[in-house]
C-alpha cells in the first residue's frame, strides 16, 4: 500500500489473530519425556505429577520465576491443589452444567486444541534454515536501493502551491512556510521533512516529481497527488543497502509463522460451510462475508 508522502515511515507488522497465537508456540521447547515424573500430590483418586507442577510455574510472570525452584514449586503445588479441591466442589453443587461455565469450558478447551494443532503443524516449519532461504530470496538478493531525502509543503490548491514556491524564490524559509501552511500534520512539526524514503514509498506522482530534483533544489511547479498540491524540496541522497539477517530475523519469523498458519487453516476450512451473520442476527450478502486470503 502506498503511503501518503507526508507520514513518516514506520514498521508496521500485520498479523492474523491466530498468527498471534502461534507466536507463543513456535519454538517452545518440547516437554522433556526421559526424566522422572513423581506423584507429588493426591486428592482422593486424583494424582498430580512434577511435571504438571514445573509445567505450571513455568507460565509465571520472569520476577516470580527468579524464586529458587525449591521454595517456588511447593507454593504452586498449594495452588493446584487449592484449584483442584474448589473445582470437585463446584462439581458437587453442579457449577460445571451452568450453560455460561460450560461455555467458557467450551472456549478454553477449543484455544487450547488449536494450541496444540498449530504447535504441531506449525512449528517444525519454521526454522532457521527456511528463515535464511526466505531472507536470500527476498531481501539479500535485493540490489541496493537509492533512498531520497526530501520535504514538501501540502496545500489544497494549485494557487495556493504557487504563491509558495514563489515565496520561496525569494528566500522564504522553507520549514516556516510549513508550518504555516502545509495541512500534513504528521511531517509539519519537522518543518515538512519526510526523512529517506524509496521511490515505492510514495505515490507514483510525488516520486517520479522529488527523485528528478537535483540535491538541495525546490521543484519549480506543484505536483498535484490524490492528496492535494505538493511544493517538493530534494535535500540528499543516499544508497541503502540490504539489512543484516540477524536484523530482521523475527520479522520474517513472524510473516513465515502467519503464512504457515493461513494454510493450516485454509486447510480446515476446505470441506466446510462457514455462514456468516449480522450482529443483529439478519442474513448479510455474499459479497460482504469476510474472505480469507488464498494459502500461497
Amino acid at each position: 500500500m502506498t503511503r501518503h508522502p507526508g507520514i513518516p515511515r514506520r514498521t508496521t507488522a500485520r498479523f492474523l489473530t491466530v498468527g498471534l497465537l502461534a507466536v507463543g508456540l513456535v519454538g517452545s521447547p518440547a516437554q522433556a519425556q526421559d526424566k522422572p515424573d513423581p506423584i507429588v500430590a493426591r486428592i482422593g483418586t486424583d494424582t498430580i505429577h512434577l511435571s504438571e507442577v514445573i509445567a505450571a510455574a513455568d507460565t509465571l510472570p520472569p520476577q516470580a520465576r527468579q524464586t529458587p525452584r525449591d521454595q517456588l514449586l511447593p507454593r504452586v503445588l498449594d495452588q493446584i491443589v487449592d484449584t483442584r479441591v474448589l473445582a470437585i466442589e463446584a462439581r458437587k453443587i453442579g457449577l460445571d452444567k451452568d450453560p455460561v461455565v460450560q461455555r467458557v469450558l467450551r472456549d478454553v478447551q477449543e484455544r487450547a486444541l488449536v494450541s496444540a494443532m498449530l504447535e504441531k503443524e506449525v512449528s517444525p516449519r519454521v526454522t532457521d534454515a527456511v528463515l535464511k532461504e526466505r531472507f536470500d530470496k527476498e531481501i539479500g538478493a535485493q540490489p541496493p536501493v537509492v533512498e531520497l531525502h526530501a520535504r514538501h509543503i501540502l496545500v489544497e490548491d494549485e494557487a495556493a502551491a504557487k504563491k509558495i514556491i514563489a515565496e520561496l524564490k525569494k528566500g522564504g524559509d522553507f520549514a516556516a512556510l510549513s508550518k504555516q501552511y502545509s495541512k500534513d500534520a504528521a511531517a509539519v512539526e519537522q518543518g515538512g521533512d519526510l526523512g529517506y524514503f524509496k521511490t515505492a514509498d510514495m505515490v507514483p506522482e510525488f516520486s517520479a516529481a522529488a527523485f528528478a530534483l537535483k540535491d538541495k533544489e525546490i521543484g519549480a511547479t506543484p505536483v498535484h497527488t490524490q492528496f492535494g498540491w505538493h511544493v517538493i524540496q530534494a535535500l540528499d541522497r543516499r544508497t541503502a543497502t540490504p539489512p543484516p539477517f540477524e536484523q530482521v530475523k523475527d520479522q520474517l519469523r513472524q510473516g513465515l509463522i502467519n503464512d504457515e498458519v493461513r494454510k493450516v487453516l485454509a486447510r480446515a476450512r476446505t470441506g466446510l460451510t462457514v455462514e456468516r451473520f449480522n450482529m443483529d442476527g439478519t442474513p448479510i450478502r455474499a459479497a460482504d462475508q469476510a474472505v480469507l486470503p488464498p494459502a500461497k
